[in-house]
């Protein structure tokens, strides 16, 4: 039994459950999101190259658990975004072991924010 009243879609104008998705809205968030795909580097172009597998690799080998929540770490994160600085995305002391969950929720938010923030 739902635990809250059905809401009026602010997009479509439709009834939906509270928790679902307006399949409008949701088309809507991935096309946003694939033209945001289409302009941005791809991974070996940030970075992301066999020596960097290698390294978090090792890495993680030595810090196994999440920072965060304690769970089976699954990869590195840099805790200050890189953004292209070859500088502080080798720097050890700039990297974080993350579980996946702790890794695209909690921690993408806290990006997300950041960058608003920097933003005029």
């Amino acid at each position: 039994m739902p635990s809250k009243a059905p809401r009026v879609c602010g997009y479509c104008g439709l009834t939906h459950m509270t928790g679902e998705q307006c399949r409008l809205v949701a088309a809507r968030d991935r096309a946003t999101k694939a033209r945001f795909d289409r302009k941005r580097p791809n991974a070996r172009q940030r970075g992301y190259t066999r020596q960097w597998e290698k390294e978090s690799k090792a890495f993680l080998e030595d810090y196994p658990m999440c920072i965060r929540c304690g769970e089976p770490a699954a990869l590195v994160d840099h805790k200050i975004p890189h953004r292209g600085d070859q500088r502080l995305f080798w720097d050890r002391t700039n990297w974080q072991p993350l579980c996946h969950h702790c890794h695209n929720s909690a921690k993408q938010s806290e990006e997300r924010r950041a960058s608003k923030e920097v933003e005029p």
